[in-house]
């Protein structure tokens, strides 16, 4: 399994761009290209896409974590160059002005592949990404709105946590991440100076260009 950070506030390979957002693309041997995110802007993400040699027209489906523009920004532009993605929306996004193939509405916890699953929207904004690992469980998500300790005991219905991924907001319940072996705090993320200093052996830097296999 591998996941690409495509879209983030820094960048850790010459050539992309950083902007306020988070996208990243994950990619298993079971299901097909996933998009989760889109960033803030589209241009910026087809560049990044560009530039790390992905070809968004075989991204099979597109999950978004919540319908805040940084997050949004670039889903029209998927769509324009990839009009057979599947797409995963939390039900609070507005789908009227969405066109696509095929929109799967999210409100409660849902298989969306093998060994991939949404946590469903928690506290009616926000949903994560679970992916089943030959090292048990790696939660991806977009801004932690619901909080990551909330979004972690979601995930735990599905099995042992073992990495997390994503933006973190203010999130300072450092202990939750205690027995995590994967930290890779990302975009929002509002203490990730502590989050590294705590917890130095387990933490990844993030930004556009982090590739991470397990």
């Amino acid at each position: 399994m591998k996941i690409t950070v495509v879209y983030d506030n820094e960048v850790k390979q010459p050539g992309l761009k950083a902007d306020w957002g988070f996208s990243s693309l994950i990619e298993t041997e079971d299901a097909p290209p996933i998009l989760f995110d889109t960033g803030a802007d589209g241009s910026i993400l087809l560049h990044n896409m560009s530039q790390l040699n992905i070809d968004p027209s075989a991204i099979g489906i597109v999950v978004i974590s919540h319908p805040h523009w940084d997050h949004i920004g670039g889903l029209e532009d998927v769509l324009k160059v990839n009009k057979d993605a599947e797409l995963y929306l939390p039900q609070s996004f507005p789908t009227g002005r969405i066109s696509a193939r095929k929109i799967t509405v999210v409100k409660d916890p849902i298989q969306i592949g093998k060994n991939i699953f949404s946590t469903g929207e928690l506290n009616g904004i926000e949903q994560s990404l679970v992916i089943n690992t030959h090292k048990s469980l790696l939660v991806i998500v977009g801004c932690s709105h619901p909080g990551v300790g909330n979004i972690l005991d979601a995930a735990s219905r599905f099995g042992q946590v073992y990495g997390i991924i994503g933006g973190f907001h203010g999130f300072h319940d450092f202990n939750r991440l205690a027995d995590l072996s994967l930290i890779c705090p990302c975009h929002c993320t509002q203490y990730r100076a502590e989050i590294k200093r705590l917890f130095a052996a387990q933490c990844i830097d993030c930004g556009a260009g982090v590739v991470i296999e397990l």
